[in-house]
C-alpha cells in the first residue's frame, strides 16, 4: 500500500451547516483523508458545480436526498492520484484521473473515492473539462437513453443551451436526431452550428415548437422544471418518451420518466463519455472558472439560470 505524505496535512473544503442560500456555503480547513482499502486519494484540480447541488443545499431535495451537517459539497472532480488503498491495483500515485464522488465531497483540495468511481483521464482534456464531466455527461447519455431516439425523430429539449443541455444536444446531433433546442435567443447561433434548430422559450413556446415541428414532436427532454414536462404532455408526446432530470413530482403525477447521471454512472459509460469529449464529437463548453475561495460567486453565476456551459471550482 503506498503511503500518503499528506497525511498530517491539512486540506481545505467546501461546507454548509445548514440549509439555505449560498450565503451558508463556506471554505473549511478539514484534514486530508487517508485511502481505505478500495479507494484512492485525488489532489483535485477541478470540480464543476452543478444545479443538483443548489437543490439539496436549499433544501428542495430534503425528502429524496437528505443532508447530513457540516455536509460537503459537489460529485464531479479531475485531478491527480496521490495515495492508493491496498486493494487498489488498477491505479497508482501520479495517474491523472476523472470521475465522481458520491459523499458530496468533491469541491475540496483532496478528496478519497471509490477506484471504481474514477478512470485515467484521456491525454486530450484539459483540466477544467475533465473536472465538469461526469454529471453533465453521464446525466446527458441517461436522459438521451431514456428516449430511445432514432435517426431523423424529433426530440424537443428544453434548457438546451445549459450544462447538461449542451451534452444532451450534442448527442443527439450525432445520432443523426432533428433536435428543438428550447433556449434564450442569445445562443441561438451555437446551438444551430451544432445541428439544432434553436426555438426561444417564453410566451408562445407551444406555437413555436408546433410550428417548427408540424408532423409532431417524437420524444421530450426536459432539463429545467415541471412547466416543459406538462408542455410536452400537452403536446401529445407519448409519456413514455418524456423525460425529466429535474421534475421529479411531476414525472410522478403524469406517468413521465426521471432518470439521471445515477442511472448511468459505470466506469463504461464514463469512458465513453469522456472518448466523445476528447474526439471532439462532443464540446463541453466551460463558461467560467473560480478559486475555491470563491465558491459563492460560482454559485450566484449558475443559479442565475442563464449560462452557456459549465462553471468551474479549481481548487
Amino acid at each position: 500500500m503506498a503511503e500518503n505524505p499528506a497525511t498530517e496535512i491539512r486540506g481545505r473544503a467546501v461546507r454548509f451547516d445548514r440549509y439555505g442560500g449560498t450565503e451558508v456555503l463556506h471554505v473549511a480547513d478539514v484534514p486530508v483523508p487517508a485511502p481505505a482499502a478500495d479507494e484512492v486519494v485525488v489532489a483535485v484540480r477541478a470540480a464543476g458545480i452543478n444545479p443538483g447541488e443548489v437543490a439539496i443545499r436549499s433544501g428542495a431535495l430534503h425528502e429524496r436526498w437528505p443532508a447530513t451537517f457540516p455536509s460537503g459539497q459537489g460529485s464531479d472532480l479531475a485531478g491527480v492520484v496521490t495515495a492508493v488503498g491496498g486493494g487498489v491495483t488498477e491505479l497508482a500515485v501520479g495517474d491523472e484521473v476523472l470521475g465522481y464522488s458520491w459523499q458530496r465531497s468533491s469541491q475540496a483540495t483532496h478528496v478519497a473515492v471509490p477506484a471504481t468511481q474514477v478512470i485515467r483521464k484521456p491525454p486530450g482534456l484539459d483540466w477544467p473539462v475533465a473536472g465538469a464531466l461526469y454529471v453533465v455527461g453521464c446525466t446527458a447519455y441517461a436522459a438521451v437513453r431514456a428516449v430511445a431516439p432514432e435517426p431523423g425523430e424529433t426530440v424537443a429539449v428544453s434548457a438546451a443551451a445549459g450544462g447538461v443541455g449542451s451534452v444532451v444536444v450534442q448527442m443527439l446531433a450525432a445520432r443523426g436526431v432533428r433536435v428543438l433546442a428550447i433556449a434564450s435567443p442569445a445562443n441561438a447561433d451555437w446551438l444551430t452550428a451544432r445541428g439544432a434548430t434553436p426555438v426561444p422559450y417564453g410566451d408562445g413556446l407551444a406555437e413555436r415548437l408546433k410550428a417548427a415541428a408540424p408532423d409532431g414532436i417524437d420524444a421530450f427532454i426536459d432539463l429545467f422544471g415541471p412547466e416543459y414536462v406538462q408542455l410536452a404532455v400537452d403536446l401529445g408526446v407519448a409519456r413514455d418518451r418524456v423525460e425529466t432530470i429535474i421534475a421529479f413530482a411531476k414525472a410522478a403525477e403524469l406517468g413521465t420518466k426521471a432518470e439521471g447521471s445515477t442511472d448511468a454512472s459505470t466506469r463504461e459509460i464514463l469512458t465513453e463519455v469522456a472518448e466523445l469529449v476528447a474526439s471532439g464529437t462532443v464540446d463541453i463548453p466551460i463558461a467560467a472558472t473560480y478559486p475555491l475561495d470563491r465558491v459563492v460567486e460560482a454559485f450566484t453565476e449558475l443559479e442565475r439560470r442563464h449560462t452557456h456551459g459549465k462553471i468551474v471550482l479549481i481548487p
